[in-house]
């Protein structure tokens, strides 16, 4: 994949930054939308610094909790997470596990496959 020249000098911009050049990084990106603007498009837009950063943001309680519930509250998000479950017959199992370890949700489990098994 090729980067635009944008993004290399984001990028260098970045390396720069974080070597001394430019002060505290941090301090910088949050008194500096642009700058923000700047390094989000760079991560969101390479598949390899995306994924680094989705293991940073899943690695502590705080921010996990964060991006599990913006993917719960995007409708699209969760039907593509919903739809990975449902092809993924292991996936199934340790939902139906977790689920039916709470007795009201196991009586309801029970209830829609009743009414499945009725249905055929």
């Amino acid at each position: 994949m090729k980067l635009r020249i944008s993004h290399v000098l984001a990028i260098a911009g970045i390396a720069a930054l974080l070597t001394g050049c430019g002060g505290d990084m941090a301090k910088q990106l949050n008194s500096n939308p642009a700058l923000q603007a700047t390094v989000m498009d760079a991560i969101s837009q390479s598949a390899p610094m995306a994924d680094q950063m989705m293991d940073r943001l899943l690695s502590s309680d705080s921010t996990r909790t964060l991006v599990l519930g913006k993917v719960l509250a995007d409708s699209e998000a969760l039907q593509t997470v919903m739809g990975t479950i449902a092809r993924d017959q292991t996936m199934i199992d340790g939902v139906l596990n977790l689920a039916v370890q709470d007795t009201v949700m196991k009586s309801h489990l029970m209830g829609v496959l009743q009414g499945m098994k009725m249905m055929q």
